[in-house]
């Protein structure tokens, strides 16, 4: 409310200033212009186009109010993701204040954004102060081939790709350098980076091997999978066959039991629509 009230004083103070100016342009052109008997113009006097004039540009300082209304009044959520992208972008530790600064949040005017902004996993808040929280804090590209070594499984893209700002550059290095092989998936969320071993165990692979690989269709169901592994002497882990017929079962069970018998009106009843004889004829015994 006390920001509403200053954006409106604030704009009957522009419309003030405003009038008055005008008025100044105005007695000012009446006192330049030359006295002139009316319907007469002196001789050889050219015909001047008649001047408009420019409005007074003020400052933008109302635009700036409303943006920290807009913002203000918006989701928590909206609020907090601004907050993150300020701390992810800069990479520094910053006041309340100085986020308020840059991006018109008011962390300490609004518990609910504190609190949220506090126990955000991607903010890390110690001492007064609010910084960005990686995955995995990282500093450079050492530091982040010595941790993809250390997953012997490999490590989600996902979660090293925010890291430090040119993470994803260093990876895109290692990974032309050979020290790193950077599979990717049906989407970026997938892709899984490996540490390619010592550059003496390294294996080239043809490129028309791998033409192949990516040629070869599975079969989508997993009956056929199971069937295949069984051709080649190898026994499934699944039973798919038998986890169906039991989800089956057990569907069709529960939908009997959500079945609810229909009764009958009871003998001993009372009835007080005696008077619709028709009502009754399938009255149970």
């Amino acid at each position: 409310m006390a920001l509403n009230e200053r954006l409106d004083k604030f704009k009957q103070q522009q419309e003030r200033c405003q009038t008055t100016l005008s008025s100044i342009a105005a007695s000012q052109a009446s006192i330049l212009r030359p006295k002139v008997a009316p319907g007469i113009r002196p001789a050889n006097a050219p015909i001047a186009p008649r001047k408009t004039v420019q409005p007074v540009k003020f400052s933008d300082d109302t635009e700036r109010l409303l943006r920290i209304n807009s913002i203000r009044k918006s989701t928590v959520g909206s609020q907090i993701k601004l907050v993150i992208e300020l701390l992810y972008k800069g990479r520094k530790a910053l006041t309340a204040e100085q986020i308020n600064e840059e991006t018109y949040v008011d962390i300490h005017g609004s518990k609910a954004v504190f609190d949220s902004l506090r126990n955000n996993p991607k903010v890390k808040f110690e001492g007064g102060l609010f910084s960005y929280k990686p995955t995995h804090d990282l500093s450079g590209r050492d530091e982040l081939l010595s941790l993809i070594k250390k997953e012997k499984d490999g490590i989600a893209v996902e979660d090293i790709k925010d890291a430090y700002p040119s993470v994803l550059e260093d990876l895109q290095a290692l990974k032309a350098s050979g020290d790193v092989l950077w599979l990717s998936g049906s989407n970026s969320q997938e892709d899984t980076a490996y540490f390619n071993g010592e550059p003496r165990f390294r294996i080239t692979i043809d490129n028309d091997l791998k033409k192949l690989y990516r040629e070869i269709e599975l079969p989508r169901d997993m009956l056929d999978i199971e069937k295949e592994l069984k051709k080649s002497g190898e026994k499934p882990l699944t039973d798919t066959a038998k986890r169906r017929a039991l989800a089956q079962m057990h569907g069709a069970a529960s939908k009997s039991k959500a079945r609810k018998k229909q009764r009958g009106i009871r003998k001993n009843a009372r009835l007080t629509n005696h008077y619709l004889p028709e009502l009754f004829e399938n009255m149970s015994t």
